[in-house]
């Protein structure tokens, strides 16, 4: 292609100079025509190398965040089966509890993770930081496969367990906002929710993977889950960690990036500022991502819960959790696409209030489930899942940088995302918490309600940011 229109361009000159050299054209005009089929070529390799990178970015994106969230979560499956009997071997339900706990220690990580990640975004650049956070991420998921159990070295198991579930924490923490911040910088204005989405979209095919690499593994013996099985894809996880480094490697920096450290724009300290002058925008970024307590409500809650309670075999919720969440993947890049024709908001509030209906309806099922009688359980999950957790979790990678400037996008995306994230983090130990012996289904659906109430509430009160060229996001202050 770039030898027809080099040829082209050839073609065209030697047309002029003929025209020129018989009289038919005037020099001026001939010398107009030259600059002005300079300037044409010029700009079409810039399109085309513009459009070239928003495909990498948004390719990257998927690819790396993908990975990175099989290593993150791995461990809540692991949690939900596997962990308590070999490293909290309480009595009763406690120590299912704080199994459970554990997944969410790593939300407690994240908030300092998006701090230390997003100054690095800021400051040094969107690729550095997301390089660095693979490397964490690897290392640490790939030493929870090596950990031995309680009954081998004791209270150092859980501790071991804990602190590299705190590195996996500072890692997820600058993962997504970085790798949406890169794509939407660089995507085409009228297309930044459809670029954007394929960041979030990896993350949920991580999801998919986590729990698609323990439904072979799970037909094995249980004895042998609890030795080795577990351990293999923890393991696994150092090829993960070199595909995503190699594919790191060929990031560039959004263009509007580099202008804000050539016009001297960076923020020392991106976090200072960012309460200094956007506290209301870190408070409703922080408000809106309390929808995503329903990863840890229906990925590891009810997978404990419809295994332990409803008695549905953990093959069977497993693939479940699968198929839902791979009915997520295909959807989001048609909802972000959707949120560029009909706006942001609408989109996402329509999700938040079909996952508080469906919760209800989708919990209810599973408490009166009955093995071999499971398939209004799976028509609700995946309408919760792939419809109306969809359309939330496709926008927000791209809404909520939305709402900051570029100097301090990363870090603005960050740290209020990973406040709302706590209590997500902690919904499968606090449903868990709820539900008690009793059963208490409907007091778990309400506390997954009001959060998810929040959110749509907090969107509502936000600007609407599709039609905003980008140039411009986030220099309206409240």
């Amino acid at each position: 292609m770039d030898r027809l229109g080099h040829h082209g361009n050839d073609a065209a000159a030697a047309a002029l100079e003929l025209r020129l050299e018989t009289g038919s054209i005037p020099p001026a005009l001939h010398e107009r025509s030259i600059l002005s089929s300079s300037t044409t070529a010029a700009a079409a390799p810039d399109a085309a190398a513009q459009r070239r990178n928003a495909r990498n970015a948004a390719t990257s994106g998927f690819v790396g965040t993908a990975l990175e969230y099989y290593d993150f979560y791995i461990f809540a499956t692991a949690a939900a089966l596997y962990l308590q009997p070999l490293f909290f071997p309480s009595e009763g339900g406690l120590g299912q509890i704080m199994a459970l706990a554990t997944v969410g220690v790593s939300y407690v990580a994240r908030p300092a993770g998006a701090i230390i990640w997003g100054w690095l975004g800021d400051v040094l650049g969107r690729k550095t930081a997301l390089m660095a956070c693979i490397v964490l991420m690897g290392a640490a998921t790939f030493f929870i496969g090596l950990v031995p159990a309680y009954s081998t070295i004791g209270i150092w198991a859980p501790i071991l367990i804990v602190l590299m579930r705190l590195l996996q924490g500072l890692s997820a923490g600058g993962e997504s906002p970085g790798s949406a911040s890169l794509s939407m910088e660089t995507a085409p204005e009228n297309r930044r929710g459809f670029y954007t989405s394929w960041t979030i979209a990896g993350a949920t095919a991580g999801l998919v993977l986590s729990s698609a690499v323990f439904i072979p593994l799970n037909m094995l013996s249980r004895d042998f889950m609890l030795s080795t099985g577990w351990r293999i894809p923890f393991l696994l996880s150092i090829v993960v960690t070199i595909i995503t480094i190699y594919m790191r490697a060929r990031l560039q920096e959004p263009e509007v990036f580099e202008e804000a450290k050539e016009n001297d724009k960076t923020v020392k300290v991106p976090l200072f500022h960012l309460v200094k002058h956007y506290p209301m925008q870190m408070i409703r970024v922080a408000g809106m991502a309390l929808f995503l307590l329903m990863v840890g409500l229906f990925s590891t809650f009810s997978l404990a819960y419809g295994t332990q309670v409803a008695g549905i075999s953990s093959s069977e919720m497993l693939a479940l959790i699968t198929v839902s969440n791979l009915g997520t993947l295909v959807m989001i890049p048609f909802l972000g696409h959707l949120s560029d024709k009909v706006g942001r908001k609408p989109v996402f509030i329509s999700g938040c209030i079909g996952m508080i209906v469906l919760t209800f309806a989708y919990l209810g099922s599973l408490s009166h489930a009955a093995p071999g009688h499971t398939g209004i359980v799976w028509v609700l999950g995946i309408l919760l899942m792939s419809f109306a957790y969809a359309a939330a979790n496709g926008i927000y990678p791209v809404y909520f940088p939305e709402q900051f400037p570029a100097n301090i996008r990363y870090s603005g995306m960050a740290i209020s995302l990973m406040l709302g994230l706590v209590l997500g983090g902690f919904s499968p130990a606090i449903a868990q918490a709820i539900n008690g012996d009793d059963n208490n289904w409907v007091g778990v659906a309400l506390f997954a309600g009001a959060g998810i109430a929040i959110s749509a509430i907090c969107a509502a009160f936000s600007p609407e940011t599709a039609k905003t060229p980008t140039a411009e996001l986030g220099l309206k202050r409240d």
